[in-house]
């Protein structure tokens, strides 16, 4: 008999494929999922690993039943949640794509916080800022930065931008240690002031209520971020030559 262990990782594997086929378009919400007997021929596995893996599709949304006709991909999967994994975050190419992504978000989120922002937001910022300073290593740099744009998208009073940065958390923050792979301590030293003096402006910027300040603030800090980036790529690209 198949152990528990092989089982599940097929049926893991059979999941994983008609993830795939649903986010590239293979198959449409509305369309039919193949049947249990033509998944099996098709993979080569038995009917457990066939249920299984529907059940799991079925439990994240992406399968429904319907009464003597089959499985169907349901109407919702075209909705399925914006996702981005750690194993998304480890090369320098994607970090710049996501920071490509944020500039728009933090702009406008930074000027509504200086436009609605409060005594405790303010208190809670200012906090939050001496812990960025005072970081004693990269991780716990990453952390209090995540946690400092966390705190202006609660500031903002908009609950989407929230929930969004709560939804990237860590990775909201790309990992320092890609940028700085290889340099040197006079180079660590200057970024890590660099991005401290970002911080200031921006948190300077919402205590005053500077909305359009707050806004260039922003922007100039995530296009800083890009530029360096880019620079790195660049840099890399040459010496891999």
């Amino acid at each position: 008999m198949m152990s528990k262990t092989k089982a599940a990782t097929l049926a893991d594997e059979l999941v994983g494929q008609f993830e795939q086929q649903i986010d590239a378009g293979e198959l449409l919400p509305g369309s039919r999922f193949p049947t249990e007997k033509a998944i099996c021929d098709a993979a080569g596995v038995s009917r457990t690993v066939v249920r299984e893996a529907l059940a799991r599709l079925a439990a994240r949304g992406l399968l429904e039943s319907r009464r003597g006709s089959g499985a169907y991909v349901p109407e919702s999967a075209r909705y399925r949640a914006f996702q981005i994994g750690p194993e998304e975050m480890r090369e320098l190419e994607d970090v710049i794509k996501l920071l490509e992504m944020r500039m728009a978000l933090e702009t406008e989120m930074t000027g509504l916080a200086a436009q609605r922002r409060t005594e405790d937001d303010i208190v809670m910022l200012r906090e939050c800022l001496d812990r960025l300073a005072t970081a004693s290593d990269v991780d716990q740099s990453v952390e209090a930065d995540a946690v400092f744009h966390g705190l202006i998208a609660r500031a903002s009073k908009n609950d989407y931008y929230s929930r969004f940065t709560d939804f990237l958390g860590i990775r909201l923050v790309p990992n320092r240690t890609i940028y700085l792979r290889g340099q040197t301590g006079q180079a660590r030293l200057d970024y890590t002031q660099s991005i401290h003096d970002d911080h200031v402006a921006i948190f300077d910027a919402i205590v005053a209520g500077d909305e359009a300040a707050a806004r260039t603030a922003a922007r100039a800090h995530m296009q800083k971020s890009l530029e360096r980036h880019r620079k790195r790529r660049e840099v890399g690209y040459i010496a891999a030559g």
